[in-house]
Order: structure tokens, then C-alpha cells, then sequence
């Protein structure tokens, strides 16, 4: 069993979740692609503790993470019962339900009945007694949003989670799952949408919806799939998301004035004494509204690298305009 270094908690920071008592690192790590069947239960187990070792005290999954579908959950699952069971008052577990899980009327969306279902298989695949946060993975246009939202008080009041969370909402279906949650008397602690310096569409509305209901932020894809890093200023490598064939990233998506725009964030970052990677992070922290930067990572040197932006969110006016003009 893993003996987690005792400076666990030396230099990442916590941020407080919107209104709530509950409290995130700054860094979170995310299961989405690299926890599945196609990863080596090695270094998944290696990635998972290092992120602890570092203080990263949240991660999350969901029930279609993998591939296949559920296989991230169960990686999780392994690595916990093995190494991690002793500390689980110290671990923030999160996972959701929404996207398409299995075949029929009840597979996917937002029924109370997919919604139940979905969180009592992700507990059994991860082996827990109950999340700390669960979520609705994304709005459904059919069902009523009271049955919705009703499903998440539920999954709270039965002990499957501590907390519930929304993702991919807009700022005004946000504001309305808000107001029907505080009815049922089980807040939303957070909302999950993604964010980066190449994608600021939660600056039109929804950053303020959550800071004036006090609700936390944690942001996804704040690396923008890889791309705010120094993996593709020099060209494509081989062994990178772009080469393959990932359906969220692909060679055409690398084009020249994307990689005018980072090298010209590379420099802003040098000059900060940052990588571009731990830049990013941090212009995504700057609002005091995100509570957590949810990274993604295939290898160990990559959360080592991404921790060093705690703490570092700190921008002159000047830079910021030179980073809005870079991109």
C-alpha cells in the first residue's frame, strides 16, 4: 500500500466552493481519457498517487470516461481499494451521469431514473459508499429540469453523494437549476464548464450567474486539450492526441496561426518565469469565482509540471492584454 509523502499539503493551495464549506485544490485531476482499458494500471495507479503526494485531494470522473465507458471509474476503483482506502476522508471523489451509457429510453440525459441508476452503478464500479460530488453530466432539453434537479436532491438525501454539481449549462439553465435546487434545500455546490484562454465563453454570463449564487467553478479542458502546452510549437509529435485519431483533436486542428498565438503565449509565459501550461492554468484561476483547474494528463511529468501553478494567479493588466491579443 502507498505511504503518501507527509508534504502532501506543503504548497498547493484550497479554494473555498462557491458559498459551500466544501473546498477543492486549486489543481484537480480529471479520468477522462488516459484512466480507461487503452492505460496501463501502472501508471494510472503512478499518475493518481503522484497527484496526492502533491496535494490533489480531487478527482473526478464520470460513468462514460474511459474508453470503454465505465473503465475509468473501475481504474479508479483498483487504485483506491490498494493504495488510497485509508485516506478517504482527505479525497474529494466526484462523478457524473448524462451522456450515453447503455441502450433505450433510460441509457442517457436526465431522468431521475437514469440519473439513480447511474450513480449506484459508478459507486459499485468504483467501489465507494458514496461520491462526494455528483453532477448532471449536461442539460436535457426533454425532461422536466424540477425532475432533474429533483433526481440530484434525491441521490443526496439517500447518502450516494455529499454534494451535487451541474457541467455544460448555460448561464440562464444554470441559474434556473439554482434556484430549484436551493427550493429542495440541496444547493449546487459547482458547476463544471469548460474554459481556457482559446475558449472564453463562460465570460458571457456564466462566471457572474455562479458568483452571484455562490456556486464554485471548476473549470475542464483549461489546457484546451493539450494544446496550451509546448507539445505542439515545434510541429506534431508522434506519440501526441493530434496524431491519432482522437474525434476532440486531430492534426488539422494544429494550424500555423494557432501556433503563432502560442508561441507568442510561450513568451508571455517565460517571461513570467512559468511553462505555458502553468500560465494557463493560472489565467484560468485569476477569477476568484473558479475554485479548480481540472487537468487531464497521459503521464507523471505532466501533473508535476501543472502543480506549480497553484498559487501563481497574480496578473498585471499588462499581461493580460498581451495574452487577449496573442490569441
Amino acid at each position: 500500500m502507498h505511504i503518501p509523502s507527509n508534504d502532501r499539503y506543503g504548497t498547493m493551495r484550497y479554494r473555498r466552493c462557491g458559498a459551500s464549506g466544501l473546498k477543492l485544490p486549486e489543481i484537480s485531476l480529471g479520468m477522462w481519457h488516459n484512466f480507461g482499458h487503452e492505460a496501463t494500471e501502472a501508471n494510472a495507479r503512478e499518475m493518481i498517487l503522484t497527484a496526492f503526494d502533491n496535494g490533489i485531494t480531487h478527482f473526478d470522473i464520470a460513468n462514460n470516461y474511459g474508453p470503454p465507458p465505465g473503465s475509468a471509474e473501475e481504474m479508479f476503483g483498483k487504485v483506491f481499494k490498494s493504495d488510497l482506502a485509508p485516506y478517504r476522508d482527505e479525497i474529494i471523489v466526484s462523478s457524473k451521469a448524462g451522456f450515453y451509457m447503455w441502450p433505450g429510453p433510460y441509457g442517457e440525459w436526465g431522468s431521475r431514473k437514469n440519473l439513480v441508476a447511474s450513480c449506484d452503478a459508478s459507486l459499485r464500479r468504483t467501489g465507494l459508499c458514496y461520491f462526494d460530488i455528483f453532477y448532471h453530466h449536461r442539460p436535457d432539453p426533454d425532461t422536466p429540469l424540477d425532475e432533474t434537479m429533483g433526481a440530484l436532491d434525491y441521490i443526496v438525501r439517500s447518502g450516494r453523494a455529499l454534494y451535487v454539481g451541474i457541467s455544460n449549462y448555460n448561464p440562464s439553465e444554470a441559474a434556473e437549476a439554482f434556484k430549484i435546487l436551493r427550493g429542495f434545500g440541496t444547493p449546487c455546490v459547482i458547476h463544471q464548464p469548460s474554459y481556457s484562454i482559446l475558449n472564453k465563453s463562460p465570460e458571457n454570463g456564466l462566471i457572474d450567474t455562479c458568483g452571484k449564487n455562490g456556486v464554485g467553478m471548476i473549470c475542464f479542458a483549461p489546457l484546451a486539450g493539450g494544446r496550451l502546452t509546448d507539445k505542439y510549437i515545434n510541429g506534431i509529435p508522434a506519440d501526441s492526441r493530434a496524431a491519432g485519431s482522437s474525434p476532440f483533436l486531430n492534426a488539422d486542428s494544429i494550424t500555423p496561426k494557432l501556433v503563432e498565438s502560442l508561441k507568442k503565449l510561450q513568451g508571455i509565459a517565460e517571461r513570467r518565469g512559468q511553462t505555458l501550461a502553468q500560465m494557463s492554468l493560472a489565467w484560468v484561476l485569476r477569477h476568484t469565482a473558479v475554485t479548480s483547474a481540472l487537468i487531464g494528463a497521459s503521464r507523471v511529468s505532466q501533473i508535476l509540471d501543472c502543480v506549480k501553478a497553484s498559487g501563481s494567479s497574480a496578473f498585471t493588466d499588462e499581461e493580460l492584454k498581451e495574452i487577449d491579443a496573442a490569441v
